[in-house]
């Protein structure tokens, strides 16, 4: 299987190298970086999806960021808390727009103020929901005051900072985004994406990558070509794991494997009676081989998970109910659901929505196959992301899957499923509703103590185990394949690209690759 797709890349790559027509070529020095599928907004204020995430961050620079360890440090601005419900906020000296105006202490007020008008629609306002005013004593000093004791709010300060002048509307669409990141937007791509240019008046110093592309390459297997053909320089979490030792093998690219806090999941609609009723959730997870999947398709770049947070993060608790694959047990508690093979057929058929991914739909054939032992009938629809996401965000659904990326304070639990969280005030997609994980997640949020927060989300997590909300399927780790000519890149944790702004690339046409092979290769 593994040659086969091997030599099927090499004979591709081939047709690709003489017929495949492309597009109007870069300028020389542009750093191409493909994407599964277009980032949806750049406006701060409404990225909520993965890509749009990864481009909106180095577009606009918040008053925060986050460091490898996934602590908040600052970015725009340093603060102090002279008490537990009131920071202050003071702008570093120097910041400017893209348009080479002034960051101003009345940009960032109109920003968060902006949020939180309900005329705007913004999906972050309940992050932010903990603020009751926001002054502005001085032009470089902004003061948030807070209802009630919030200690995820430190996380919702890395909100990129727009100019006031445009935070009366929104979104704001790509060309117009005016940031004071690292980069620029300087033009749309065909097929959705994005072309980037270094931010002179960048805090940090310009950017030493001259011209930065986002590509949309939604096939995986063109996706690795590119790479090979060296129209496409990097690519992060987002290749055919069977392709990574034919590029790993080539002297032009490098494979990196690191550490990632990605976390995929089985979501499901609790407007289906069928799905509330926990016998068949967890009849799910026992009959779904993850072990399988992680070893065969994902080549062992990835581990089972038994719940939203990674054993590297500090709230993590490893001590909860698992789900080993058991197909007899998965019988019994269909068939104690009342969806055993005595019913209705219609009864043990879902709906499975993806997107059109290669591998995506390479693992909705295997949930297919797996329920199918099972009794359980899966017709899998897949479509293109814009279509898929905006179903999900809707609630048009039974089953999906999806993952959460970059995930750092555990008050994301509030979020995803506290039973008022509902889309488009939260993200609590499938209407779960619980008493005591409401309970728990409302305290767990209410103190700043890290020892009882971390008693808190323990209990928060046992109980996620046990119910199961979403079906755990693994942890991803992040998977790079970059080219040589690329330097100083460092993967984060949580997926982003920041460390693009201090990177450095050549351009690869006078780049001789050295003969050495990355140790991280698999």
């Amino acid at each position: 299987m593994r040659a086969a797709r091997r030599g099927l890349a090499s004979l591709l790559l081939c047709v690709f190298a003489c017929c495949h027509p492309g597009t109007t070529a870069p300028p020389p020095a542009t750093l191409v970086v493909a994407l599964e599928s277009a980032p949806t907004v750049l406006d701060p204020r409404f990225t909520t999806d993965a890509n749009s995430s990864l481009v909106a961050a180095l577009v606009s620079e918040g008053l925060t960021t986050s460091d490898a360890r996934g602590d908040t440090v600052p970015a725009l601005a340093e603060w102090r808390q002279p008490s537990p419900l009131e920071y202050h906020f003071t702008l570093r000296p120097g910041a400017r727009f893209h348009d080479g105006t002034p960051v101003g202490a009345a940009d960032v007020a109109a920003t968060y103020r902006s949020v939180l008008d309900p005329a705007l629609g913004s999906p972050k306002r309940e992050a932010l929901a903990a603020i009751a005013a926001i002054e502005v004593p001085d032009p470089l000093t902004v003061v948030f005051k807070l209802r009630a004791v919030s200690a995820p709010f430190l996380e919702t300060t890395n909100l990129g900072i727009l100019p006031a002048r445009l935070t009366a509307t929104g979104p704001i669409p790509p060309l117009a985004v005016v940031g004071s990141g690292p980069f620029k937007v300087a033009g749309l791509l065909d097929g959705g994406g994005v072309a980037l240019a270094p931010h002179d008046g960048a805090l940090g110093g310009a950017p030493r990558i001259p011209h930065l592309q986002f590509k949309v390459v939604p096939d995986g297997v063109v996706r690795a070509l590119e790479l090979a053909s060296g129209s496409v320089h990097l690519v992060q979490n987002a290749l055919d794991p069977d392709l990574l030792p034919w590029l790993a093998a080539r002297p032009e690219l490098e494979l990196v494997v690191s550490p990632g806090t990605t976390f995929q999941y089985l979501g499901m609609n609790f407007r289906d009676p069928r799905l509330a009723d926990r016998r068949a959730r967890q009849a799910l997870a026992y009959g779904i081989d993850r072990a399988a999947i992680v070893h065969h398709l994902f080549r062992d770049t990835a581990q089972a998970a038994t719940g939203l947070l990674p054993p590297s993060h500090w709230a993590y608790e490893g001590a909860v109910t698992s789900y080993a694959y058991d197909p007899a047990r998965a019988t019994e508690l269909l068939r104690a659901a009342g969806l055993g093979p005595e019913v209705d057929t219609a009864l043990r058929r879902f709906s499975y929505k993806t997107s059109t991914v290669e591998l995506r739909r390479r693992i909705a054939e295997v949930f297919q196959h797996d329920l199918g032992r099972l009794g359980l009938g899966l017709d899998v629809r897949s479509y293109e992301w814009a279509t898929f996401y905006s179903d999900i965000r809707r609630g048009n659904f039974e089953l999906y899957a999806l993952a959460w990326v970059g995930v750092r304070d555990p008050d994301v639990y509030y979020r995803i499923f506290h039973s008022t969280m509902l889309p488009p005030l939260g993200t609590n997609r499938g209407a779960y509703a619980h008493p005591e994980m409401d309970r728990l997640v409302t305290a767990a949020r209410a103190t700043e103590d890290r020892a009882e927060r971390r008693r808190l989300y323990g209990d928060v997590q046992r109980l996620a185990a046990d119910d199961l909300p979403v079906v755990p399927l693994w942890w991803a780790e992040n998977v790079v394949v970059k080219s040589r000519a690329l330097t100083g890149f460092v993967p984060a944790p949580d997926g982003d690209l920041r460390s693009l702004a201090t990177a450095t690339f050549e351009d690869p046409s006078s780049y001789a690759p050295p003969d050495t092979r990355t140790s991280g290769a698999r």
